[in-house]
């Protein structure tokens, strides 16, 4: 059975991230349908998060259950006038997008080839999932927003667990890291936008063919794959530096720019083709190069945070905020983040980035609370930096308590309370909405409980 938390929470927006075919429609709530495709792409998702991997033998009343509920949640906040903010829906939408291309390792081609949707498709078919999605958890928050757990129903829910069944939790530890990526020198600057310079006239005067300078000399790591070619819509920042977007639409066909500067380097754009919001474009991009001396001068600046914090004249969520290039660090703090639930609690398996395999050998020899000495490091765009990291905590691996888990068993008990608060939501507002399931799924436990709740009225 899905747990309280996961039933709560669920919906069916990443169900419908792939083309499906609309066999039959399974269920109405008022006017909003659900197929039976939609069905079973949402008990699929529901194998997907299952630990073993296997699809619960009530996958499929689960999922129509959810998709009830959130459809029977939508209205409700459609009736009570619940704001949506469409600049939240957008946002939502671009992360949606982003984790699709980033399955197909950023290649939009390829993605549109295999899902058969073109980036501006999804959008608009995410639209309204996400709009729905929203929706539905200002409707839940509301129907929460008076529940409350108490110490003596914690214990409780604590207690009913036979011991032998506890959870077991590995070692848990929170890491902090303060990162800068070392600026290259005006003079180290003015040779690679000297070197893109010449580039572009030896092109314009056919000595050299772009291609074949993108394919010797290009940066770009994607460049051996694509020859430094980019298929960009004008609105897609969130997928390319936005002064590289700025510096490529400036462009007409078959222009060369003059260097542009990124966060990445120096680019020499050349516009192949465009057609409205869409350009195609090919560019070569050089870096410029950091030297030993940066690179010294980053390792004291460091060194001098390091000795701020131990010294307790700065601590490290204000050292990170003032000194830290990392691109999350104003959202994150510093700390790394658990990929399952987004909780700084991150387990050794979890460092699984490239970035972080030094980090599983620093904290090795650290004690809570040390900040090591700056190391040298590569992020996942290929940028060279330094870092401090910091051992906040570390848990020894248990089963679960009250002294040690008091939080989490808090938390559990309130996602159950919760989920109980809104079963008896929904058996009151069902009935007051058109409700219509097709026979395969009336006998589905909850349903079967809502229609004669209606049947009552």
């Amino acid at each position: 059975m899905l747990s309280a938390a996961a039933w709560l929470f669920c919906t069916n927006v990443f169900a419908q991230q792939y083309p499906i075919v609309a066999d039959k429609i399974v269920a109405k709530v008022n006017d909003k349908i659900i197929l039976r495709s939609d069905v079973e792409s949402q008990a699929v998702e529901l194998q997907r998060n299952m630990p073993d991997g296997k699809m619960p033998h009530d996958a499929f009343c689960q999922s129509i259950e959810q998709m009830i509920a959130q459809k029977v949640l939508v209205l409700q906040a459609e009736r009570d006038s619940l704001p949506v903010s469409e600049a939240d829906v957008d946002g939502q939408i671009e992360n949606r997008v982003r984790h699709i291309l980033g399955l197909y390792g950023g290649d939009r081609q390829k993605m549109e080839e295999i899902t058969g949707y073109t980036i501006y498709q999804m959008r608009e078919r995410f639209r309204e999932p996400i709009r729905e999605a929203i929706l539905a958890k200002s409707m839940r928050d509301k129907v929460f927003g008076t529940v409350k757990v108490t110490p003596t129903e914690v214990r409780a829910n604590h207690d009913a667990i036979p011991k032998d069944s506890l959870p077991f939790y590995e070692s848990e530890l929170e890491i902090g890291q303060i990162v800068i990526f070392p600026k290259a020198s005006k003079e180290m600057e003015n040779y690679a936008i000297e070197r893109l310079t010449e580039f572009k006239k030896s092109v314009e005067n056919k000595e050299k063919d772009f291609t074949t300078l993108a394919n010797l000399y290009s940066e770009d790591p994607g460049v051996k794959e694509n020859g430094g070619i980019y298929t960009i819509n004008r609105n897609e920042k969130a997928n390319f530096d936005p002064d590289f977007v700025a510096g490529a639409f400036r462009l007409k066909e078959g222009e060369i720019s003059s260097p542009v500067k990124s966060q990445f380097g120096y680019h020499l754009i050349k516009m192949l083709r465009r057609q409205g919001d869409n350009v195609v474009v090919q560019h070569i991009l050089l870096k410029a190069n950091i030297t030993k001396n940066d690179m010294t001068s980053i390792t004291s600046k460091l060194d001098s945070i390091r000795t701020l914090i131990i010294d307790k004249k700065i601590n490290f969520a204000e050292a990170v905020a003032k000194y830290s290039d990392a691109q999350m660090a104003k959202f994150d703090g510093g700390m790394l983040q658990n990929p399952m639930n987004g909780s700084s609690l991150i387990t050794i398996d979890q460092l699984d980035q490239p970035s972080e395999k030094e980090i599983v050998l620093m904290i090795d020899t650290m004690k809570v609370g040390d900040i090591s000495k700056p190391s040298l490091f590569e992020d996942e765009q290929g940028r060279k930096g330094l870092r401090i990291v910091y051992l906040k905590t570390r848990t020894e691996p248990h089963r679960e308590n009250m002294q040690d888990d008091y939080a989490r068993i808090q938390q559990r008990t309130l996602v159950d309370k919760q989920y109980d608060a809104l079963q008896k939501w929904l058996v009151t507002k069902i009935p007051t909405f058109y409700i219509h399931v097709e026979d395969e799924y009336k006998n589905c436990g909850k349903i079967s409980a809502w229609m004669a709740a209606t049947a009552k009225q």
